[in-house]
């Protein structure tokens, strides 16, 4: 790891991977990342209720070769981020309507700013490049995530890829037995390790179709069977302001997928919108009253 990068956006999406001691240790370093650059490895034992091997244990996960350049790597990204902005903000009782908007806008900044930091541009470019040449796509997705699929689906099919949002674990698995080759199977979930997501993989993977995963956790079931996995961001607070942080997080990698293809192919792709977009035109025309076919016409006497 350069010494640059997030130490404390790291230690957030790898918690739940690392070992009890492992924890306590990335918890006391989340919790006091002012502290650290002073301690030595003895006093960041104590402090963590671990030991000197944990501590050093701790470092290499992180891929720092011993503690002093763990120190530098702390020291680099507190000077980068304030504690304040590294932090998400929860909900809490009693908070008055502003608050309310300056928070929850605030934490989806968030996740976006974040999830921009971890993403894997190689990644990104390999699934569009199977996103491009899919002869239809599957996009599939449980609950929020379920949501992020049916966005998906909205975009990819006005630029005129076969698509379809299966959001139930019966259909998702009845669609995965009829794919091949040529397709792809995209499959969303902030843990990674939902019943029905991995067992629409598996019947994906028997058909044969290349399989993107969006997900939260790089060790996940689901990400280190993916053919490509895309990562993204999230608080790790409460359920309910995780759960927007991860489909605001989902929504931006569709957003960035979707752009991809679209530059990558623009002329097809520009025909397709300029179309789509005609034809919804003429329809809120009519809606509206302003266009109606075959309107009579009133002879003047």
């Amino acid at each position: 790891m350069a010494v640059n990068d997030n130490i404390f956006l790291k230690l957030r999406e790898i918690r739940a991977t690392m070992t009890p001691a492992g924890r306590m240790i990335g918890d006391y370093i989340l919790e006091n990342p002012d502290d650290v650059p002073h301690l030595s490895v003895r006093e960041l034992a104590l402090r963590s209720d671990t030991s000197d091997a944990s501590v050093m244990r701790f470092c290499k996960t992180l891929g720092f070769r011993g503690y002093r350049d763990f120190v530098v790597g702390v020291s680099a990204a507190f000077a980068s981020v304030s504690k304040q902005e590294s932090e998400y903000t929860d909900i809490r009782p009693g908070d008055d309507l502003q608050t309310i908007i300056t928070n929850v806008s605030l934490s989806n900044c968030k996740s976006i700013q974040d999830t921009m930091k971890i993403i894997d541009p190689g990644a990104v470019f390999q699934a569009v490049e199977l996103l491009r040449n899919a002869s239809h796509i599957e996009f599939y997705g449980i609950g929020a995530s379920g949501f992020v699929c049916m966005d998906a689906q909205q975009k990819f099919s006005r630029i005129g890829k076969i698509c379809f949002a299966l959001t139930d674990g019966h259909s998702q698995m009845t669609s995965a037995s009829l794919l091949n080759k040529s397709d792809v199977a995209v499959l969303i979930s902030n843990s990674g390790d939902t019943v029905d997501i991995l067992d629409t993989l598996d019947v994906a993977k028997e058909s044969g179709a290349s399989i993107v995963a969006i997900t939260r956790y790089a060790k996940s079931e689901l990400a280190r069977r993916a053919d490509v996995v895309l990562n993204i961001s999230t608080p790790e607070i409460t359920i309910r302001s995780g759960a927007m942080g991860s489909r605001i997080a989902m929504l931006d990698v569709i957003d960035i997928l979707f752009a991809g293809v679209a530059s990558a192919d623009y002329k097809k792709v520009k025909t397709c919108l300029e179309k789509t977009h005609d034809i919804m035109l003429r329809k809120h025309k009519h809606a509206n009253g302003a266009v109606i076919k075959n309107k009579p016409t009133v002879k003047e006497k």
